[in-house]
C-alpha cells in the first residue's frame, strides 16, 4: 500500500505528483498525513481519473475534516484510522465462526474478527446491522469500526444480558416461555420485508458460493448447482443465516439478534435449513462439541428445544410428520453444506473433496429435481 507522509502543499505538491503518478496506486495510507492543501487534493484527482476508485485509509480526524469540506469524501473512498482498543481480561460472551464478542462496558460489546475477515466484509456487516435495524429488525445497534491488536472490530450497543441459549440452559422452568418467544423472532424476520439494494439476496451469496466450487466441481456441476439457485424464489424478507440461541440476547425481555455476518433476502425456508443445521442435525452429530461452544447449550437441550422449535413454528405436532419435514430439510440442508466449501473456510476447504463425492454427487446431483421443488414448496 502507497504511503503519504507529513505535509502536502505547494511547496511539494509538483514532486508528490511525480510520485505517487509513477506508482498509481488504488489504496494510499495515510495514517502520517498531517495536512494536505489544495493543490495536493488536485493530484488525487488527477490520480482518481487516472486509475479510477482510490481508497484513503487511515486517515487523522484532521485531514478528513478537509477531505469533507472540499466534496472529497464523495470523490474518493475515505476511510478515518481507526480506533485501538484491548480486549485483554474482558469477558468473552460468545464466539462464532468468524469472531468472539466482548464485554467492553456497561454499554457497549466488542465483536472482535479473526484475521482471515477483511475489512469490506466487516463494514459490510456493520451496515447491514444498521440497515435491519432500520427497518425494524430486533438486533444490536452497530457503533465504529475498530483495531483490536491484529485484528479487526466492530463496537456495538451492549445488552445488559445474557444469550438467549445461556437463559434456556439456566432457567428450564422457562424453557417453553423462551421457545416462543424465539419462534416470534423467528416469524418477525421471516416477514418483515426489506427494501430493494438495500442488502444482498440470497441468490446473489449462493452463486458467489458456487462460482468458488471449481476447483471441485466440473463445469457440469456447478452449471447444476447455479440451476438449482436460481430455481430459489425471490423474497423481500430477511433471513439471519445462522439462527439459533446462541446469536439472539435477551434485553428489557425482548429477544434481540447480534452476529449478522449472512444477513440477507430470500425465502424463510433458506433460514430454516440453518436453524436445522445447528439445533437438529448438529447436536446429533460428530460436532458436538463446537455447536455446545456457539450455543451456549448442552448438545441434548438444544436438540430439545430445536424439536420445539419446529414444531411451534410450523404447527406440526406428529413425530412422524415432524421427521418426514425434517428429511426435506436435510435434503436442502445437502445443497447448503456443498455451497460453505466456497466460503473460504479452511476446515470447508479441507473437507471439500469429501463433502463433494458424499453430498453433491451422492445427495444433491441424484436428487436435483426433489431439491428445487422443495426451495419452491416449503
Amino acid at each position: 500500500m502507497y504511503k503519504i507522509k507529513g505535509k502536502i502543499d505547494s511547496n511539494n505538491a509538483a514532486e508528490f505528483e511525480k510520485e505517487i503518478m509513477a506508482v498509481k496506486p488504488n489504496e494510499i495510507d495515510a495514517s502520517e498525513l498531517e495536512y494536505i492543501s489544495s493543490a495536493g487534493l488536485r493530484v488525487l484527482l488527477k490520480l482518481t481519473k487516472s486509475v479510477g476508485e482510490v481508497s484513503i485509509l487511515n486517515v487523522t480526524n484532521s485531514v478528513y475534516e478537509i477531505l469533507e469540506v472540499t466534496g472529497f469524501t464523495s470523490i474518493l473512498n475515505v476511510k478515518k484510522a481507526l480506533r485501538e482498543i484491548s480486549v485483554e481480561g474482558r469477558e468473552k460472551i460468545g464466539e462464532g465462526g468468524n469472531g468472539a464478542v466482548y464485554r467492553l462496558d456497561e454499554d457497549t460489546i466488542v465483536k472482535v474478527y479473526k484475521s482471515k475477515v477483511g475489512l469490506e466484509e466487516i463494514d459490510r456487516e456493520r451496515n447491514y446491522a444498521r440497515t435491519a435495524f432500520m427497518n425494524g429488525i430486533p438486533s444490536v445497534i452497530a457503533y465504529d469500526m475498530v483495531k483490536v491488536g491484529d485484528c479487526y472490530g466492530v463496537v456495538f450497543e451492549m445488552l445488559k444480558s445474557d444469550t438467549l441459549g445461556h437463559a434456556m440452559r439456566d432457567n428450564p422452568e422457562k424453557l417453553e416461555e423462551y421457545t416462543d418467544s424465539f419462534v416470534e423472532l423467528a416469524k418477525t424476520l421471516h416477514t418483515t420485508e426489506m427494501p430493494d439494494g438495500s442488502i444482498d439476496r440470497v441468490q446473489t451469496v449462493y452463486h458467489h458460493l458456487v462460482d468458488n466450487l471449481g476447483e471441485w466441481c466440473s463445469d457440469e456441476e456447478i452449471a447444476l448447482l447455479h440451476g438449482i439457485v436460481d430455481e430459489i424464489p425471490e423474497a423481500n424478507t430477511v433471513i439471519h443465516g445462522d439462527f439459533h440461541p446462541g446469536n439472539v440476547m435477551i434485553h428489557d425481555g425482548e429477544l434481540v439478534l447480534i452476529d449478522m455476518p449472512g444477513i440477507s433476502m430470500g425465502p424463510p425456508v433458506c433460514d430454516l435449513v440453518a436453524a436445522y443445521r445447528d439445533m437438529i442435525s448438529a447436536p446429533q452429530g460428530r460436532e458436538k462439541g463446537a455447536i455446545e461452544y456457539s450455543v451456549g447449550m448442552s448438545p441434548d437441550l438444544i436438540f430439545k428445544v430445536g424439536n420445539m422449535f419446529f414444531m411451534k413454528y410450523t404447527g406440526i405436532s406428529d413425530p412422524e410428520q415432524l421427521k418426514e419435514y425434517f428429511q426435506k430439510l436435510g435434503l436442502l440442508l445437502a445443497f447448503n453444506v456443498v455451497l460453505t466449501c466456497g466460503s473460504g473456510s479452511p476446515r470447508a476447504t479441507a473437507l471439500a473433496p469429501m463433502l463433494m463425492d458424499k453430498l453433491l454427487r451422492g445427495v444433491v446431483i441424484p436428487n436435483e429435481q426433489t431439491v428445487k421443488y422443495l426451495f419452491k414448496t416449503m
